[in-house]
């Protein structure tokens, strides 16, 4: 084994899934808690607009996680790691089996690199055939975690609930659509939710409580609610009526997670787990982490409403669609490309107009032709898609990696520009730029689509959507700029 240097005199631990929902709100509450923290990621732009990334004790490092060798170089002088990733996309089982790879090769690494722990948030569930195939995977990972002798700390949690978590936004959207929902038997399934707030006080505090080391601890909130429940105590948290549920045996995970899927903001490919889980009663099976690591335990309607109200402010720290790969500008050349630019001047200073631009999306609507993008974003839904309904993380800022509808953003240079990527179903890959230049008397406000084809049917896709060019990208010119002209005073 090659040597490794000795350890720094600061605690030093690792994160991997910093960009996503859980290792995004882990990372500012470590920092608090006094340790230096090393992210690994796949793409570190997806955390240049954290407000912890400029911290001194933060360091971000590019890896490859199925590289063995390169992560432990990276966890070199850590004392604990925490692996908070995992595929929450259901395709056939390639994703158990890409988990479970994963898994090793970060437990080889943790070895070579003599980390003192792993920590891994894995699910709750009973134990035995019946359990779904998410949370078996989830079990598999536990002992992939653990083949090469590292020490592994294991939570299990049962739906968590956060602004911005795929289950609150699950939850609020059944709610608040359907006053009447036929649903799965699953619904009455006795399971124990948990707030996102006393899952985080779990993940740092175990680092200091040597108990911990090499168990396995079921956290849960402070009551066992069915799903009928959860959706009751939602009705109230928006002030709703009480929510008629009408419950049949014939809607199985994958239709269920379908109709999700048409529903709310989440796929059907992320909603799958999630409803092949509450098919298994989630219950903590001892107390373990209460009694190690106590904490005042939030209620499910304490949650909600804490929830709602950070919504409400703007304030989500981080959000499930936050995860997903954010490739950069597509190599344009070598194929066809089709570019529709449009540009118009407005009266206003570029820090309003930018400003105004970049507030496109989510409730704010898109300026112009929002009859055309909402049909647009059914379409999608209907497709399999992710919709309009996903919206976006914040009303106002941008930041790279951020849901927009059902756009990416793949680029954002403040004051000047930004970039989104298509996510929609399309046959060839779509961008949408946004730039803002000073004129002599205001700004320049540009809008440059550009589309590269798949065969025939991505050439026939774009002269087909071209007429709708001069409605969409027009209108929404023109909206900006009243927007913006307005807001200038």
């Amino acid at each position: 084994m090659t040597a490794l240097p000795p350890a720094p005199s600061h605690r030093t631990v690792v994160v991997t899934g910093a960009t996503g929902y859980i290792g995004g709100r882990l990372v500012p509450r470590l920092l608090e808690a006094g340790f230096h923290v090393r992210c690994l990621v796949r793409e570190p732009r997806k955390l240049d607009a954290r407000a912890w990334r400029r911290d001194p004790r933060v360091e971000v490092r590019k890896v490859d996680l199925s590289s063995p060798a390169a992560v432990a170089a990276a966890m070199s002088g850590a004392e604990a790691a925490y692996y908070l990733v995992h595929s929450m996309i259901v395709k056939g089982d390639a994703y158990r089996e890409a988990d479970l790879a994963l898994a090793r090769s970060f437990a080889t690494a943790a070895r070579e690199a003599r980390v003192g722990r792993i920590i891994y948030l894995g699910g709750l569930g009973e134990l035995g055939p019946s359990l779904s195939a998410h949370l078996a995977s989830r079990r598999e990972v536990e002992v992939a975690l653990r083949a090469t002798g590292v020490p592994v700390t294991v939570f299990r949690a049962a739906m968590i609930i956060g602004s911005g978590s795929a289950s609150f936004e699950i939850l609020r959207y059944l709610v608040e659509h359907l006053p009447v929902m036929i649903t799965p038997r699953w619904v009455t399934t006795r399971s124990q939710p948990i707030a996102v707030r006393n899952v985080l006080h779990d993940l740092v505090t175990c680092l200091d409580v040597p108990e911990t080391i090499g168990r396995t601890l079921d956290i849960g909130g402070p009551e066992v609610l069915s799903y009928l429940q959860l959706m009751r105590i939602m009705a109230a948290a928006r002030g709703l009526p009480r929510r008629a549920v009408i419950p049949v045996p014939v809607l199985t995970p994958r239709l269920s997670s379908l109709w999700i899927h048409l529903v709310t903001p989440v796929p059907h490919t992320i909603a799958r787990p999630l409803a092949e889980g509450l098919r298994n009663e989630t219950v903590c099976r001892n107390d373990d982490a209460a009694r190690l690591m106590p904490q005042r335990l939030l209620t499910m309607r304490e949650a909600i409403d804490a929830a709602l109200g950070r919504r409400a402010d703007d304030d989500v720290e981080t959000a499930w669609s936050d995860a997903g790969a954010i490739p950069g500008d597509p190599d344009w050349a070598g194929g066809t490309v089709f570019v529709d630019r449009r540009r118009m001047h407005v009266d206003a200073p570029p820090a309003a107009v930018f400003a105004t631009a970049s507030a496109i999306g989510g409730d704010n609507g898109w300026y112009g032709g929002n009859w055309l993008w909402r049909l647009r974003g059914l379409m999608d839904k209907l497709a399999g898609g992710p919709g309009l309904r996903r919206g976006r993380r914040d009303r106002q800022h941008l930041e790279v990696g951020d849901a927009l509808d059902f756009w990416r953003v793949i680029d954002v240079q403040p004051g000047r520009c930004f970039e989104l990527r298509a996510e929609m179903k399309l046959p060839g890959i779509a961008t949408l730029k946004v730039e803002v230049e000073p004129e002599q008397s205001g700004s320049a406000l540009t809008l440059t689509a550009r589309f590269r084809p798949r065969g025939l049917l991505g050439i026939l896709y774009w002269y087909a959507v071209l007429p709708l060019h001069g409605i969409v990208f027009t209108g929404m010119l023109r909206g900006l700029k009243r927007a913006a002209e307005r807001a200038k005073g």
